[in-house]
């Protein structure tokens, strides 16, 4: 393409910017409501699987050792341990820490579980982290199977139930994403169709007298990435305002971990720019094609 064919189709394309103010606006405002929205699902969808992944991570397997072992056979068996496929680490809890980690979590400085209990029933234990989460009943089956554990827990029923929620939680997220992407397209592309709907008889004119389509589809292309590259800047920044307001609140009200890495959160209003950008092209591709067919 030729300079002079880029500086002509840049000059048309403000020119009608300027010269169709309201339908621009409208344009702007649909396409920055779209964002905004889809934004907000997106980091809705991000946190959820922050949070899931956090509860997914939380899931360890607590391996009872018989009381009757000896030091040395506690060591062997952490050798058998690492040795299972997938562990990720071993931590041994003795029986003190083990009634230690009760009085803080049950007792607190009103109780006194081990006056009361005359002596510590708790055996040692192993508290055993997996590299994958999902494989973690798989890895209970191989420890229970180990001399001098007798008993094995990991949550029984309940880790299953999590997992099935947070695989479902991810499906709806992506999902819900989808749609919003089709019913942003969808509106962007009705507002858009009013637009070139205003000027159909520019379009018929510049078709008889010989222009090809790409020769009329370019300025609106660039006004479609200028209005979407708009639209989705209003978006970012009334995002940003708002999760960072919601941040400080958090912080201060409730214990709810949210994202806030500065990379993560830079990518996705990244993203969502490029995503009105190119929502502002599709837009006006789906809007064009029928007035190009004279």
């Amino acid at each position: 393409m030729r300079p002079g064919s880029i500086i002509y189709f840049l000059r048309e394309a403000f020119k009608s910017l300027s010269r169709n103010r309201l339908l621009s606006i409208a344009t702007i405002s649909t396409v920055a409501i779209s964002i905004l929205i889809l934004g907000f699902a997106v980091l809705l969808t991000i946190n959820a699987g922050a949070l899931m992944q956090d509860l997914e991570s939380d899931v360890e397997i607590v391996a009872f050792l018989d009381k009757k072992l000896t030091k040395s056979q506690i060591t062997d068996i952490k050798q058998d341990l690492t040795a299972v496929s997938g562990v990720k680490s071993v931590k041994f809890v003795s029986r003190e820490q083990a009634l230690a980690k009760m009085q803080e979590k049950y007792g607190g400085n009103e109780y006194n579980l081990k006056e009361t209990l005359g002596k510590n029933p708790l055996p040692h234990s192993y508290e055993i982290k997996a590299d994958d989460p999902h494989n973690v009943p798989q890895i209970a089956g191989q420890v229970s199977k180990i001399d001098g554990i007798y008993k094995v827990n990991y949550g029984q029923g309940v880790v299953e139930r999590l997992f099935k929620v947070t695989r479902w939680v991810r499906i709806v997220s992506i999902v819900f994403i989808v749609l919003l992407v089709f019913a942003a397209v969808f509106l962007i592309a009705t507002t858009i169709r009013l637009a070139i709907f205003a000027r159909r008889k520019e379009i018929y004119l510049m078709k008889l007298i010989g222009s090809t389509d790409w020769f009329i589809r370019w300025p609106f292309f660039i006004e479609g990435v200028f209005m979407g590259a708009v639209g989705g800047l209003i978006a970012i920044l009334i995002l940003a305002a708002g999760y960072s307001s919601l941040i400080g609140h958090m912080d201060t009200m409730f214990f709810i971990p949210l994202v806030t890495s500065p990379k993560i959160l830079r990518n996705i209003y990244i993203g969502l720019l490029v995503c009105g950008a190119t929502l502002g092209v599709l837009g006006t591709w789906v809007s064009l094609n029928r007035f190009l067919d004279v």
